[in-house]
């Protein structure tokens, strides 16, 4: 009797290794770049391209909660709120006599409440999506941090404080050296653990996850808390960046934010994606939007680029999948 046997492991390909959508985005960026040296001379030297980083990293500590949230077919978009609720409540407290380490860790347990009642919403009631859900505590999160501060701003932070935000180790901004480690440590969780290929599998499909065994409402609760924890960084980074917040901060963050993962590769319809994508689509649009401020462009045709740019990345990615379900049925 002959026996049979399945090979689960794909070939390696050329063609379909540079074929991946992070070699297009590597590009982008070798486009941009090329692009901000000719707008400025002073642009393509060491201390321009990292400096610029302290510009638009803060909200890219968002994108790798978001990029596990999307890949399970959620969304979160009260980010930006949680963003702005953290900062008044750390700003808060530390006027009210709390040390400023004490109020910084505040800021993180009030942003990872944030986090974990969102999820706690989407478990507790699953018949609500996520969009509806995080829209309202999107409102809610906003409207707290407007009661507690009014229109106010609150600052006079202690020096030392502005070091998150300007800082440097060596030659390098502090704010590039933890996004680098959390990038790595990101993408090991989802790329080589059993937590990741469990959001891989919720993504693809919640009701088969739920009956092998994978602890669905457990994942999600865990991956919404993160969302707030990172949202909660933001609001150290920011805060310390601006020396002062108030509760209209991080205002649209998460459509920036959305923004970023989506370029990224990441699939709306779940199940697929990688957060290389998504770590590399940050630098796209945070040095897009800086080489092209350094030439006046308004903020209204930044947005038409960056929303042309999304239509662009979600037009191919569904025509590559749809590529690759005429290949798997014609085969």
């Amino acid at each position: 009797m002959s026996t049979r046997t399945i090979n689960h492991i794909q070939d390696f390909s050329w063609k379909r290794f540079f074929l991946q959508w992070e070699w297009m985005l590597i590009l982008l960026i070798i486009a941009i770049f090329t692009m901000n040296s000719s707008l400025s001379p002073y642009f393509l030297n060491y201390i321009s391209i990292t400096d610029a980083t302290m510009t638009f990293l803060d909200k890219a500590f968002i994108v790798f909660p978001m990029v596990m949230i999307m890949i399970m077919r959620e969304i979160d978009i009260s980010v930006g709120s949680t963003v702005a609720l953290s900062s008044v409540v750390m700003a808060v407290a530390y006027n009210a006599g709390v040390p400023m380490v004490l109020a910084i860790m505040i800021c993180l347990l009030v942003g990872a409440l944030c986090g974990l009642f969102n999820g706690f919403l989407l478990v507790k009631y699953k018949e609500l999506s996520a969009v509806i859900v995080t829209l309202s505590t999107m409102i809610l999160y906003r409207g707290i941090a407007y009661m507690i501060l009014e229109n106010q701003s609150s600052g006079g932070f202690p020096m030392w404080f502005s070091f998150f935000g300007w800082g440097y180790v060596g030659t390098i901004p502090f704010i590039l050296i933890l996004f680098l480690l959390l990038a790595v440590i990101f993408v090991l969780v989802l790329q080589k653990t059993i937590f990741g290929r469990h959001i891989y599998a919720i993504g693809s499909n919640p009701i088969a996850s739920r009956f092998s065994g994978v602890k669905v409402d457990r994942v999600k609760l865990i991956v919404f808390t993160l969302a707030g924890l990172m949202a909660a960084i933001t609001a150290v980074f920011l805060t310390s960046r601006m020396g002062s917040t108030r509760p209209n901060v991080a205002n649209m963050y998460e459509l920036d934010v959305i923004a970023m993962v989506a370029l990224g590769g990441i699939s709306t319809a779940g199940g697929k994606g990688k957060m290389l994508g998504a770590i590399l689509a940050v630098f796209v649009i945070g040095y897009l939007q800086y080489g092209l401020g350094l030439i006046n462009v308004p903020a209204q045709s930044l947005l038409v680029i960056i929303g042309l740019l999304l239509i662009i990345s979600v037009t191919v990615t569904n025509l590559r999948m749809k590529g690759k379900l005429k290949k798997k049925t014609s085969n």
